[in-house]
């Protein structure tokens, strides 16, 4: 039997691709890619994001699934993408290559003979451009090798399908941004649970982009609990420090749950006011700085004598700030948020 890998992302158009591509008997083995920068709609998220929609829906089509994380090698294309970047720091094309060469291996591995994505001509600005995806299949060595089904009426005929391995017949030529065709194709093929038809990245946020710039900037081995840091607080830098506040009391939450002994902690003592998280030791002006910021902040403004608990690997101290930090330094620290 013919065998294609599939790149599955849980949304509604790759899924679509999938049961295409199921209905004329091939066999389908679904790969899905997860990061720190995917974004999906919130039932999706609840339910664990777009992996778990991925595996939901390989085992409603009964397909084996493979889920590869973009590790650290993918912060390489991150930092210099030979194709450049989008409107933040998305660098689309040089992810698309990335994971299609992955695909690549894994449809060597398997004995597949052509690889299946869900995109659509014209969806999307940089990767899904008719010159773009040409120079995705080139530089991830799959000239001819990558089929989309939902768009395959407006790309040249590829190896599988003047091989016969698929009737290029039952293939549709959707293109452009709108969803109506994808969702009248998902109810005639019984597609009815799609939590995240049109997911995204946040490397496309432009505020995001500039929290991501600016760590790239300041530290060179970055972590993943590093990404998903930026995910969360207000960010400031103050003399090369990483400094992030909590915003609220979920805020708060999260970032206690990111904690590691690398990282200071400072917490109001004895009244209500966000957590602050220095991102390595500092010395104590910095950490006195960071205090200010509980003040600054504090949803009851502090008086005098106010304390300042600071926790640094597994030790503790309180510190008593002179004053709330000022709108001028607050500015001048401001890297996002």
């Amino acid at each position: 039997m013919t065998k294609a890998v599939a790149l599955l992302s849980g949304g509604l158009d790759s899924t679509l691709a999938v049961k295409m591509i199921i209905d004329q008997g091939i066999e389908v083995h679904a790969l899905n890619f997860t990061s720190a920068f995917c974004t999906c709609t919130t039932s999706a998220r609840k339910a664990g994001g777009c992996k778990s929609e991925s595996r939901r829906v390989a085992e409603e089509f009964g397909i084996p699934i493979k889920v590869m994380l973009k590790g650290d090698d993918y912060m390489d294309v991150l930092r210099n993408p030979a194709h450049g970047y989008g409107k933040g720091m998305n660098p689309c094309v040089d992810c698309r290559i990335y994971m299609f060469k992955a695909a690549k291996k894994y449809m060597d591995e398997i004995g597949a003979s052509f690889i299946l994505t869900g995109e659509v001509l014209g969806q999307r600005p940089m990767s899904q451009r008719r010159d773009s995806m040409r120079i995705i299949e080139r530089d991830s060595g799959l000239t001819g090798l990558i089929l989309r089904p939902l768009c395959a009426g407006h790309m040249e005929p590829t190896l599988a399908e003047k091989a016969g391995l698929v009737d290029r017949k039952k293939l549709l030529s959707v293109a452009g941004r709108g969803r109506r065709p994808q969702m009248d194709l998902a109810d005639e093929l019984g597609v009815n649970d799609y939590p995240c038809p049109s997911g995204g990245c946040l490397l496309t946020d432009v505020t995001y982009s500039k929290k991501v710039r600016d760590l790239f900037d300041n530290k060179e081995d970055i972590k993943t609990r590093d990404l998903q840091l930026l995910k969360t607080g207000r960010h400031l830098r103050h003399e090369g420090f990483k400094i992030v506040v909590g915003r609220d009391e979920a805020d708060n939450a999260r970032l206690k749950s990111l904690l590691t002994p690398e990282y200071m902690a400072l917490e109001p003592v004895d009244f209500p006011g966000p957590l602050v998280v220095i991102t390595e030791e500092a010395p104590e002006h910095v950490c006195e700085f960071a205090a200010g910021l509980i003040l600054r902040y504090a949803s009851a403004k502090a008086g005098e004598d106010k304390k300042i608990r600071l926790t640094f690997k597994g030790k503790s101290h309180d510190l008593t700030p002179e004053k709330p930090v000022t709108e001028e330094e607050l500015q001048e620290a401001r890297v996002c948020g």
